[in-house]
């Protein structure tokens, strides 16, 4: 299933917990940008956080831009690497309105264009499956899949990845934002 959508995927690394992260990020965010339907997810690793921000837009309308806000010399000043993953399509999308019983994403990066996604879909059956397929030339990965998995199977979803050799796999959940 193909959807005239771009969803745009910027990621994150930094030490601030949510909350923190949270009001840096708005900061960043252009006016321009208040329409547009943002999800954020949060991993947690040895006291480095990760996000990922997806920006969902119909195609030829995304206009996302981070900005450099003003700093207060009394605002101590905290590393947060970007990263443009760039925008992606949808490929499949298995995602239902009501996703409360799906506590965590498990978020699987694929860098090799040729990769048979058929093992991906057949890999749990306690999960459901989003895949993003790389829109723009400049896309940092060729895929990446969005599994929505319950916490009692988040464990055997991530071995079953592991034995499948893929590399770069994550497990996020959501993040609260305010209303831009």
């Amino acid at each position: 299933m193909r959807e005239d959508k771009i969803v745009q995927f910027v990621c994150f690394e930094t030490i601030l917990d949510s909350e923190q992260f949270i009001t840096r990020w708005e900061e960043f965010i252009r006016p321009v940008n208040s329409d547009l339907n943002v999800t954020l997810q949060q991993s947690e690793k040895n006291g480095v956080f990760r996000y990922i921000a997806q920006h969902r837009s119909s195609t030829g309308e995304f206009q996302f831009v981070f900005t450099k806000a003003r700093r207060s010399s009394r605002t101590a000043v905290v590393e947060i690497s970007v990263k443009q993953a760039g925008g992606y399509s949808i490929l499949q999308s298995e995602k239902i309105k009501d996703v409360h019983t799906y506590n965590n994403k498990v978020f699987v990066f694929l860098t090799n264009p040729a990769t048979d996604l058929t093992i991906y879909r057949q890999l749990s059956t306690h999960s459901i499956l989003n895949i993003y397929e790389a829109y723009y030339e400049n896309c940092k990965y060729a895929y990446i899949l969005e599994y929505f998995v319950n916490n009692k199977y988040a464990p055997e979803l991530l071995e079953q990845l592991k034995l499948s050799g893929t590399a770069e796999i994550g497990i996020y959940k959501e993040c609260v934002l305010q209303a831009l």
